[in-house]
């Protein structure tokens, strides 16, 4: 259930209630690829992150250590010691970024394992199938999302596929979970539209998904190497015709920018890696910009990496100390600098959250840009 709290233009606050918890929108998923988040983080330390929903990824689990064999353990969530909402890709998007050979036909993808090489097939049924032994509180219809750029035609024949896909997902989805031996009978499906930058075919796809009624929405193939203002755009023109009182989610955005952008556009739920990445590589996010701790300012600062922040790692640690462990390339630096951009990015939603229930959504908005264009981070 969907249920919308609070609305400032297309801004929304909703609660999105599932089999495994309620999520407050809008809200951020930490992307745990693996069942695991880059940078040695721990089902416990997302949980003190702030995190509500994870993210998981079908074809990784899939391939590695296999949708069976985690099936047999009692699905993702207990495998990762995850007690809340998880949502599972649909693995098309992996299959073609990071296959080398694939053919795609309309019974779905024919593909060799990044991993080992092994042949592998994957259209609709089995992706449900697979996110079915997961057991994940969402899972995500099996598209293609095209590359950019791709011609019209192409697009066009790629849309209506993926359209055919996801009925064929729906009802898929629906014998596993009527069948008596699913571990999460609850399980929901999300379709996703696509249709590169075109906008009338994106309409059009939008309107064909949105009279499945399925449990939400999303927008896929965006910031796939389009401009800003292109997925603004797109986001302008498609999300007012998905039905309002499903979540909307915007797939792999992305910046707090492109955050506070696409709130304000009517997206409910994003993911991306780029926190955790960043941390890894000594980027950090604060109210006023980004920093890099491999500086060399930082290191005789004994000031945390953002005064305001309220995470573990600020109320703890100099920026000295980080700058020291990456340079002794110490694992503890990167777990450090993750933990505290999945912090900053997980508290910024519950401003953002505050913001639309008490109606100056708007104000917030250009206030953290401004913030977040200040020079704090130069030189990153």
């Amino acid at each position: 259930m969907y249920t919308v709290i609070s609305t400032e233009g297309r801004a929304k606050r909703a609660n999105f209630d599932t089999a495994h918890g309620t999520v407050r929108t809008p809200a951020f998923m930490n992307v745990a690829t693996a069942a695991a988040i880059k940078g040695a983080l721990s089902s416990a330390d997302l949980s003190e992150a702030g995190c509500q929903i994870v993210l998981a990824n079908t074809y990784h689990l899939h391939v590695r250590p296999g949708d069976e064999t985690v099936r047999g353990l009692g699905g993702v969530r207990r495998f990762m010691r995850w007690d809340g909402p998880l949502l599972t890709d649909s693995g098309g998007f992996q299959v073609f970024s990071l296959a080398a050979l694939r053919k795609i036909k309309e019974e779905g993808v024919y593909f060799s394992s990044h991993v080992d090489g092994r042949k592998i097939f994957m259209g609709p049924e089995e992706s449900m199938q697979i996110q079915s032994n997961l057991a994940s509180t969402v899972a995500m219809a099996f598209d293609e999302c095209a590359p950019y750029p791709s011609d019209r035609a192409y697009i066009k024949n790629s849309v209506e596929r993926t359209t055919r896909w996801l009925v064929r997902c729906k009802n898929k989805l629906h014998e596993l979970n009527e069948s008596g031996g699913a571990l999460n009978p609850g399980q929901m499906l999300f379709g996703i539209n696509q249709g590169g930058v075109h906008a009338d075919i994106r309409a059009e796809h939008a309107a064909a998904i949105s009279e499945m009624d399925l449990a939400g929405y999303a927008v896929g193939g965006l910031a796939v190497g389009e401009s800003a203002a292109e997925m603004y755009g797109i986001l302008e023109a498609v999300v007012p015709l998905l039905p309002f009182f499903k979540p909307t989610y915007l797939m792999g955005v992305g910046t707090p920018e492109n955050i506070l952008e696409a709130v304000e556009r009517g997206v409910d739920l994003f993911d991306c890696v780029l926190p955790a990445r960043n941390g890894r590589h000594a980027h950090v996010y604060t109210r006023f910009g980004k920093l890099n701790m491999l500086n060399a300012r930082h290191e005789r600062e004994d000031e945390p990496i953002c005064s305001s922040c309220a995470c573990s790692v600020c109320k703890t640690f100099s920026r000295a100390y980080v700058r020291h462990l990456f340079k002794a390339k110490e694992m503890l630096a990167m777990r450090l600098c993750v933990m505290h951009n999945l912090f900053f990015y997980n508290s910024m939603m519950g401003e953002i959250r505050s913001a639309v229930e008490n109606k100056c959504f708007v104000e917030y908005k250009k206030r953290r840009l401004a913030e977040l264009s200040a020079s704090a981070g130069a030189g990153i």
